[in-house]
């Protein structure tokens, strides 16, 4: 059931991820895959609810938790991208791509983010296809940590927008708010929103194999392309290397705050 389960998902992502990149290559913006992710989510979290044929309360609370959260990351990121063009690294790799650009667009950025989705979601479709009638204190546990994870996302996120809208602040670093405990408060909240979700997961039988879910977006957030990405850009700051020195690189800490 559960190989099954899997092969099923990964049909519909590819047919989903398809439909984005078609869009993509019309509009020649490979930044739509960004837009794409939260909600692919929310497709798997409904899909397997529904095929499930129950409603038991750690099904429904996963799902309501899956869907408010890729609502609001797929709002912020659809403002912050919009009439904005062609994100400047996918750009960059358009570019690099030269005659082949279409084909590793389809392999390197539409099928890879449709096969980080399908394992990331792992826990997902676990919970909603084994989850039985009663809730424990795992399930209390994950929430709690998925409510601190989310928190940190939205707040890190809506800081650094403000502070961004000041022109005042043309140049700076924000150093102030979550952003004086972690220089990267938002993924910090994203790793741990999905080890809430594997916390629930492990109340249903197979939940502990999910951790690879945890494993891998916290891996891509610290080593890939959260952090180094964006670290990249801030080097260039002359503010940075102090920064850098007295705070926390992910897990929110005081280090040097005088």
């Amino acid at each position: 059931m559960l190989m099954s389960l899997l092969a099923t998902c990964a049909g519909i992502i590819l047919v989903y991820m398809t439909i984005f990149f078609v869009n993509a290559q019309i509009k020649k913006d490979n930044s739509i895959a960004d837009i794409a992710w939260g909600p692919g989510f929310a497709l798997i979290a409904l899909y397997t609810l529904f095929n499930s044929g129950t409603f038991f309360p750690r099904q429904l609370l996963v799902t309501a938790l899956v869907l408010l959260w890729a609502t609001r990351l797929s709002s912020h990121i659809l403002k912050r991208n919009w009439n904005k063009g062609e994100d400047a690294r996918y750009a960059q790799w358009r570019q690099s791509w030269g005659k082949h650009a279409t084909l590793f667009s389809f392999t390197n950025v539409f099928l890879l983010q449709g096969f980080l989705l399908l394992v990331i979601s792992y826990p997902i479709m676990i919970i909603n296809s084994y989850s039985d009638a009663t809730l424990n204190y795992k399930d209390f546990l994950g929430l709690a940590m998925w409510l601190v994870g989310f928190y940190f996302e939205v707040v890190g996120d809506a800081q650094l927008a403000a502070f961004l809208k000041q022109p005042a602040n043309r140049g700076k670093i924000l150093m102030s708010g979550l952003w004086k405990y972690t220089r990267h408060p938002n993924y910090f909240g994203e790793a741990l929103l999905w080890w809430g979700i594997f916390v629930i997961a492990l109340s249903v039988p197979y939940g502990y194999t999910s951790i690879v879910s945890p494993v891998l977006i916290t891996y891509l957030l610290v080593f890939v392309s959260g952090i180094p990405l964006a670290e990249k850009q801030l080097e260039k700051n002359d503010q940075f290397a102090d920064y850098k020195k007295r705070t926390s690189s992910f897990i929110p800490w005081f280090i040097n705050q005088d």
